[in-house]
């Protein structure tokens, strides 16, 4: 695993380190500049000076003649040269030095002889006396320069070993924070799930802590609905299991054929109830915030429709019930076909199971204005209104519904809470309603308004 702190320093100290190599660069660069501005000025001031002197050659200082120069540059500093108008080296302050004659004046850049090989800033003055020349190595110039250079070096180098130590101390300092929060998180269990506390720390961090806060709280509130899920599954269960013991035990006591037949009856109406009562749990963890979701494809309300009645006719047809579909071809909404097969079967069979014996239940797909719209219309007992509030709540079932489900045992009080959960999962909104003659129940699910036909096709 990489260090932050390592990679920090590691990008710091190498950006220190590249500063210093262009600042040693420019200072070489500048540095020589000026060196060759100064010592051309210099080279000029001698020439002038010796052109100038009164006597010429003889005048100035005899040096010792030598056949070569030596390697040792350091004693070369300056060549002085002085030449009779012919072109006869009349003076040279280094003897055996073979540089080129020119009555060129000014300032000439040479190369010099095979024995004096490299390059030669040069000054030259024309009198009509003699000629004089005054050159200087460049490699010394550069040299010059390159010492200089190199000074700076060291010193930036020393530098940025300081600054180094004091970064690793300031790093060190300024990811203490971090090193708190860290252990804050490492310190929480699936029981304290409080937030961090952001007092205290670098506003760098803050927008981290806040991330790693809401998803403490989002986790938080799934543990809560975990728990209170399976303590709401485990209460409703116990009856119905419960149920089936007792029905088990009336079978083995069964005398007769008939008793047999009755109880068997019962065991199969009871687990009927529970069958019922676990889809519909299963049916309700898959509607989590957390569950996975599969992607929305344009479902077709009057196809849903048709297919929900079809599945449900039997149904109605034992129980006395006129179930008919009356529906919108065309009408698409986006959505899960699966879920929202689910929530018009919760609203046709809520229907079913509380309408009276040769009642009506129509399921219509329509429009509401812009909006699509399911219907499902019973003319049962319908639902107060004081209770249309709370129907959606799970597990809760009114005074109506307990007593109907106490006879026929299918009512679980998950239903509206499904149908709720898949609504607002596809944006949709979900309402009840009296019957059109005031009599009954219709509950409308009303969908997000749908793009126009032409729109749709462009």
């Amino acid at each position: 695993m990489r260090s932050l702190e390592r990679q920090l320093l590691a990008w710091l100290l190498a950006a220190l380190l590249f500063g210093t190599a262009v600042l040693a660069t420019v200072s070489y660069v500048v540095t020589l500049e000026e060196v060759d501005e100064t010592f051309d000025d210099s080279l000029r001031q001698i020439a002038l000076a010796v052109a100038g002197t009164p006597g010429g050659a003889a005048a100035l200082p005899p040096r010792p003649a030598r056949a070569a120069v030596d390697d040792d540059r350091s004693e070369i500093d300056f060549v002085t040269q002085v030449w009779t108008p012919d072109g006869q080296l009349a003076y040279s302050s280094h003897p055996g030095l073979e540089l080129p004659f020119s009555r060129r004046e000014g300032h000439a850049r040479i190369r010099g002889s095979d024995g004096n090989g490299g390059d030669w800033h040069r000054y030259t003055v024309v009198t009509e006396q003699r000629v004089v020349q005054v050159a200087q190595r460049a490699d010394e110039r550069s040299d010059f320069a390159l010492d200089s250079a190199l000074t700076v070096m060291w010193s930036l180098a020393a530098m940025v070993g300081v600054l180094a130590a004091l970064l690793v101390a300031a790093l060190r300092r300024g990811l203490r924070p971090l090193g708190r929060a860290t252990r804050s998180v490492a310190e929480r269990s699936a029981t304290s799930l409080e937030p961090i506390g952001e007092a205290g720390l670098p506003r760098e961090l803050q927008p981290l802590l806040r991330a790693i806060n809401e998803l403490l709280q989002r986790l938080s509130e799934a543990l809560a609905t975990q728990r209170r899920f399976v303590a709401d599954a485990a209460h409703e269960l116990r009856t119905p299991v419960t149920a089936l013991r007792l029905q088990l035990q009336l079978l083995q006591r069964a005398d007769d054929e008939a008793d047999r037949a009755a109880a068997l009856a019962e065991l199969a109406s009871g687990i009927e109830r529970a069958q019922h009562l676990i889809e519909q749990l299963l049916h309700l963890s898959r509607l989590e915030p957390d569950a996975a979701t599969r992607p929305f494809e344009p479902v077709d309300l009057g196809a849903l429709a048709r297919a929900v009645v079809g599945s449900l006719s039997i149904k109605a047809d034992h129980k006395g019930i006129d179930l008919g579909a009356d529906a919108e071809h065309g009408l698409r909404v986006p959505g899960d076909v699966h879920q929202l097969t689910i929530l018009l079967s919760n609203l046709v069979e809520n229907a079913l199971r509380h309408g009276r014996s040769g009642g009506i239940v129509d399921v219509r797909a329509d429009r509401l204005g812009p909006h699509p719209m399911l219907q499902v219309i019973d003319d049962g007992p319908g639902i107060a209104a004081s209770e249309r509030a709370r129907v959606f709540d799970r597990f809760y079932r009114g005074e109506g519904a307990r007593a109907e489900s106490a006879d026929e045992g299918c009512g679980s009080g998950l239903g509206l809470a499904i149908v709720k959960a898949i609504a607002q999962r596809h944006g949709a909104d979900v309402s009840l309603h009296d019957g059109p003659a005031g009599r009954g129940l219709e509950v409308r699910v009303v969908f997000a308004a749908a793009a126009p036909p032409a729109a749709a096709a462009a």
